[in-house]
Formats: structure tokens, sequence, C-alpha cells
């Protein structure tokens, strides 16, 4: 989290947007090993918890049942170039959103992790173009081995801290030439969260 609280935002509004927009993040824990990271899917439970689902075979699955526990999810990032200012006698930064979600973590049920599993195809297809795909092409023999290759789990979150940094400290009219030369640096995500910051 950065230190400056300008670049606070409104966490809870943060969740839903990168869930809908990213829906991905990165889990983090302390085992007996050293601390450790997995990478995966994330969805909302229906009580507020952050569900997600690792290999069985991951080495943090195994440590992961009533511990404490780190989820990022990172929105947009990029360089922001001096080039971009009225007064190039500055340096480079780097603009970027991120939320930290902090809690102990739970082992999902078989029901909970077909809920989850379920849920994250639905929305994840109906974003998609054209026909969508349903699990209930998949035959019971293949979606049972893979069930039985993963675990579900959910997050009670505790605390979260965001940052949402987009160049704030800048005028207006300087925040629109960086979101611009953000666009011709090929960051049109990133660029929007600015132009909306903005407006």
């Amino acid at each position: 989290m950065h230190p400056n609280p300008m670049f606070r935002a409104d966490d809870e509004a943060l969740l839903a947007r990168l869930l809908d927009e990213v829906g991905f993040g990165t889990v983090f824990a302390q085992t007996a090993d050293g601390p450790r990271v997995a990478h995966t899917p994330l969805a909302m439970g229906p009580d507020g918890g952050i569900r997600f689902h690792l290999a069985k075979r991951n080495l943090l699955t195994p440590e992961l049942d009533e511990a404490q526990a780190l989820i990022v999810i990172d929105g947009p990032q990029g360089y922001v170039s001096p080039r971009w200012y009225a007064n190039r006698d500055t340096v480079p930064t780097w603009n970027y959103v991120a939320l930290e979600l902090e809690g102990r973590v739970s082992v999902l049920d078989e029901a909970g992790l077909e809920e989850m599993l379920h849920g994250m195809i639905a929305r994840h297809e109906g974003k998609l173009a054209g026909d969508g795909w349903s699990a209930a092409e998949t035959s019971e023999r293949v979606w049972a081995a893979q069930l039985k290759g993963i675990v579900g789990f959910e997050m009670t979150v505790t605390a979260s801290r965001s940052t949402v940094k987009l160049s704030q400290k800048s005028s207006t009219e300087e925040r629109q030439w960086i979101a611009a030369g953000l666009v011709s640096a090929g960051n049109p995500a990133l660029a929007s969260w600015m132009r909306e910051a903005v407006a």
C-alpha cells in the first residue's frame, strides 16, 4: 500500500470493480518452509468473503486452512513519462491500482466449491461474444476428475488497503495529457481509470 492517503479509495467499491474487471489475484501466506504465493481466479462469496481455488499439489494448499493470509488484486498499471508533463524537469513515476485483503482462510466444502466454480464460469463466459460454454457440456467423469484435483477456499476479510495512484498530484490538464500518453503507449486501461478520476 502506498503511504500517501491521497491514493486511497472506497475499498468495497474498488473490490467489486477489480473482481469484475480482473477477477484474478495473488494469495500470500507464511508456512513452516517460508513465505509462499499462489495465483488464482477470485470470486465474491455469498457472505462477502473472497473465494478461490488451488491445485491440491500447490505447495500453499495444505498450509491455508485456518491460516492468516494476504490476497493482492492488481488493476491496471504503467510507466508515466516526464515527457507528458508541461514541465519536464521532473522524474518518471508509475501509476497503478491495487487492493490488499487480509484475513483468515477456511476450506470450502464440495458444495461451496461447486457453487464457486459454476458462478465463475457463468460470469466469465457471459463477458465473451458468441455462444457461451456451460459446465453441462463436460462429462461427469471429466468434471469429477478435475474437481478431485483442486481445493476451494474462502477468506474472511478482516482488513483491506487500497492504492489508486493516478497522478493525483498533477493538474487536471496534465492528467489528461498523461492519459493521452498512456493511450499512445498502448495502455488504454490505465488511461481509462485516469480519465474517470479526472471527470
